[in-house]
């Protein structure tokens, strides 16, 4: 038996490098899932729930709808990130709402919807995706290491607010890894991303940047009877690599 046999999950981004991953591995270990992005057609889990996370009505909704599907909600994984590049002058307005809305508020959304639920049934886990470069920000991501530091933020006081509920809330904060966001920044830029990957590993201590399932692992750590104690914390992903 899995360790998340009868556990049903939300996770968004579940079309993406680490979303995929997350989604295929709880349900390896015998969680259902509903899949949460905008096109998850290609996307095996036991719910579809397409939609554009900017919709602050979609957001709102994803959890109940989440329960509906599945017989209730257990786990929520607010995985789904974008990476804005560029100093703040670089930053224009369009930059700066997807971001924000993103990174920060869907999972604001969706987690103030999730609570409520969880606390009817007697808890659940919530584990939101962070990122190193928001505890240590480097240059010319001005926005996204806001928008990552916030989320780092918001996750340890609400894991504070919401543990009486038996609500585990934290987050998982990874450095470079090697998902398609990142191949399409680097083809974006001019640079061949195998060899862009593998000049990136070169930096990292443990010799390589981490693979989707990487973070996965300790997303599903997290989010598992194993975390029991754990909440309110940001646990870096790295490598030992520091931001610079």
């Amino acid at each position: 038996m899995g360790r998340f046999q009868d556990k049903t999950a939300l996770v968004t981004g579940a079309a993406g490098g680490i979303g995929a991953a997350v989604v295929r591995m709880l349900r390896a270990e015998g969680a259902r899932v509903a899949a949460a992005d905008r096109d998850v057609s290609a996307v095996e889990a036991e719910a579809h729930l397409p939609g554009n996370l900017l919709e602050p009505a979609y957001a709102d909704g994803l959890p109940a709808a989440a329960a509906r599907a599945l017989g209730r909600l257990d786990i929520v994984v607010n995985n789904a990130g974008v990476i804005t590049r560029g100093k703040v002058t670089e930053t224009s307005d369009e930059d700066w709402a997807l971001t924000l809305g993103v990174n920060i508020e869907a999972p604001f959304r969706i987690t103030r919807a999730a609570i409520p639920l969880m606390a009817a049934q007697g808890g659940g886990s919530i584990v939101n995706t962070a990122s190193c470069w928001g505890l240590r920000p480097g240059p010319g991501h001005a926005v996204y290491c806001m928008s990552k530091a916030a989320l780092a933020s918001l996750t340890q006081c609400m894991g504070m607010d919401h543990a009486a509920q038996g609500i585990r809330i934290n987050a998982v904060a990874p450095n470079e890894v090697n998902t398609p966001m990142l191949r399409t920044g680097f083809a974006k830029r001019g640079f061949d991303p195998d060899t862009a990957v593998a000049e990136l590993g070169k930096t990292v201590p443990l010799g390589r940047i981490a693979e989707p399932e990487d973070i996965a692992e300790v997303i599903l750590f997290l989010a598992s009877d194993a975390a029991r104690y754990v909440c309110g914390a940001v646990y870096e992903v790295n490598g030992a690599k520091a931001v610079a």
